[in-house]
């Protein structure tokens, strides 16, 4: 629950990065995107292909691929938002970062994020379907727009922003939520903040996410990218109250930054009320026990335990009475106690999916949970990728089928 837990949680801290970094592109070394609609090319280096990228015609390309061993290029068409990313050991692959943000420039004509809700919380009708609502926009009539799966965008420049055909056979298209970038304020507590405020609320001067210098920390940009931890720009990648950054005063390691709430309606969710996906984060049910039967403290209580998690901190987070909740991205929803000794604990809800979290109840190394080379010797026990996703079991066959298991690979 302190402020470095959701860095270690979301990734292993790398022990050295290296490698060529291109503007405009988010970088992940040993990895390769499935893509159906893709062009190879043979380069000089990896500025080529990123010019090939670019340049593409065919299709807008949305990544690249770099084997620096044989100089191929592969542009594609998909990026991590759309398609499976896979293990390729001798291969970069670069996505480019206007593709992966989840705010928008302006009315959103160039929005490319993965947000699938009206602002009502209806789904929305995937483009290249007809039911319920025959679409006047396709994929295939405007194919430079992007109108991927069932994703909001805006293919024909409304002023109000991106939206989406909806599911419900009486509404027939509605607008989204989608916060934008250079909006200097916050909803709920700024986690979707992407503006560039750059100091705290007291004045010091934030360092830049990507420097070591003066404090040392885990918030690596390039293994966080969805939480664009962008120059020195004041984030809240962890959960808390509202952004903050380190500063560049060597006595001060951090501080919160001062940025005025939004008036615009904040984003909304599909509550779930009996059970949870993910790491519960939608949860809005009324368990009020711990999974050790403990009794839950009200949020708005400061007895026996005094905390920030409050309903005017965290105000969309559902903190009602005191229902287990999940505000600050544990990986499941959890309460204060209303028992002096016990700070707080889990809840037991039940998964919409009735599978059980394998990885449940992992406490963390005391030492660093870092690797070094390539990996190969690794023993820590991150199991989630850069982008958050749950790693499968290696004896397990479902949902990816493969060869890499224990019994196979006894020394590994």
């Amino acid at each position: 629950m302190d402020l470095y837990k959701a860095a270690f949680l979301l990734g292993a801290f790398i022990c050295s990065v290296g490698g060529t970094e291109i503007d405009g592109y988010t970088k992940t070394e040993g990895a390769w995107v499935l893509s159906l609609n893709k062009r190879q090319y043979m380069v000089n280096n990896v500025a080529d292909c990123a010019a090939k990228c670019d340049a593409e015609t065919s299709f807008t390309c949305k990544a690249f691929a770099y084997v620096e061993k044989d100089q191929e290029c592969w542009t594609a068409a998909t990026n991590s938002k759309t398609e499976l990313i896979v293990r390729k050991q001798s291969s970069a692959l670069y996505e480019k970062n206007k593709y992966l943000l989840e705010c928008m420039n302006g009315i959103g004509a160039d929005y490319r994020g993965t947000k699938d809700r009206t602002k009502t919380g209806t789904l929305c009708q995937r483009w290249d379907v007809k039911s319920p609502h025959r679409p006047n926009f396709t994929p295939q009539t405007h194919p430079l727009h992007d109108l991927d799966l069932n994703f909001c965008r805006n293919p024909d420049l409304d002023s109000q922003g991106p939206w989406c055909y909806t599911t419900d056979p009486d509404n027939r298209w509605d607008h989204c939520n989608v916060p934008s970038c250079t909006e200097n304020c916050i909803h709920c507590n700024g986690e979707d903040y992407r503006g560039n405020t750059s100091t705290t609320e007291n004045g010091f001067t934030c360092q830049h996410w990507e420097s070591q210098k003066p404090h040392n920390h885990g918030y690596n940009p390039s293994a966080l990218p969805e939480k664009y931890l962008e120059e020195n720009y004041c984030r809240n990648p962890d959960g808390s109250p509202r952004p903050w950054c380190f500063t560049t005063n060597p006595s001060k390691r951090w501080e919160f930054c001062f940025i005025p709430r939004c008036k615009s309606e904040p984003p909304t969710i599909v509550p779930e009320t009996t059970c949870i996906t993910g790491e519960g984060q939608a949860y809005r049910g009324t368990i009020a026990v711990t999974e050790t039967g403990k009794t839950c403290q009200s949020w708005s209580a400061q007895t026996p335990h005094r905390h920030s998690r409050t309903p005017e901190n965290y105000s969309c987070k559902g903190l009602d009475n005191n229902y287990c909740r999940n505000p600050d991205n544990e990986r499941r929803p959890w309460c204060y106690t209303t028992e002096s000794e016990t700070r707080w604990e889990h809840c037991t809800v039940p998964r919409c999916e009735d599978a059980a979290d394998p990885d449940e109840g992992v406490i963390p190394p005391e030492g660093d949970d870092c690797y070094e080379g390539n990996g190969s010797n690794y023993r820590g026990i991150t199991s989630e990728t850069i982008s958050g996703k749950k790693c499968q079991r290696w004896s397990a066959q479902t949902p990816q089928k493969h060869n890499k298991t224990p019994e196979s690979f006894p020394l590994a």
